[in-house]
């Protein structure tokens, strides 16, 4: 897990949904992969009924958008990129780099993309810090990894962007996860009902798999 994020939220806004996940899917992306540094793409759409209605995550090694290669592309952007970028309502990108990585039994990187993922970032007070990093590593992620379908549960820090500082990235089967009485156990400890109180800027999305790349 040695590889940067790059997760991106957007809005089409007025851009016709059909072109904006074509320019997405059949330009944005692979211009993207073609370059040196950039590894696994996935796009997701919301299933919460919140807005931005879509997400990007992005493997890339560190350093990667301080190239030149990167620089070049809005640069060399075809003027239906930048028309299509230049009407986005939201495009909210945020570089985070790795603190953890856990799978559960039976799952692997190889298990390929998962079709759910949940999407939980926070910032806390500096003095919440290491009991949050304790909360995850002793509790949280032991008990959601032990929820049947729940496949992979990661760790970010925020290097770049206004997100908030910390995010938490899970792999799921599906949404029947919620329903599972290990779930809503791993959600209703003392320790987490604490942590959760004393989050800064809370955010907890889930999406679908559109699609994978690369």
């Amino acid at each position: 897990m040695a590889d940067d994020l790059l997760f991106v939220y957007s809005s089409p806004g007025p851009v016709d949904l059909a072109e904006f996940n074509d320019w997405y899917d059949n330009e944005h992306v692979p211009n993207r992969l073609a370059l040196p540094g950039f590894g696994a793409v996935n796009r997701y759409r919301a299933v919460d009924g919140m807005k931005p209605e879509w997400l990007a995550t992005y493997e890339v090694k560190p350093g990667t958008l301080d190239g030149e290669d990167y620089k070049a592309l809005w640069a060399n952007a075809s003027p239906r990129e930048k028309q299509i970028m230049s009407t986005l309502t939201t495009l909210d990108r945020r570089l985070y780099t790795p603190l953890s990585d856990s799978w559960a039994d039976g799952y692997s990187a190889e298990s390929g993309p998962a079709p759910v993922v949940l999407a939980v970032s926070m910032s806390v007070p500096p003095a919440v810090a290491p009991e949050l990093d304790a909360y995850y590593r002793e509790e949280h992620f032991p008990l959601l990894l032990a929820v049947p379908g729940w496949r992979h549960a990661s760790r970010y820090l925020l290097t770049s962007g206004t997100g908030p500082k910390y995010l938490s990235l899970h792999e799921l089967d599906s949404q029947a996860v919620f329903d599972e009485p290990g779930y809503k156990a791993a959600v209703s400890t003392p320790q987490h009902k604490r942590i959760v109180a004393s989050a800064i800027g809370r955010e907890r999305r889930v999406f679908k798999l559109h699609k994978a790349f690369g």
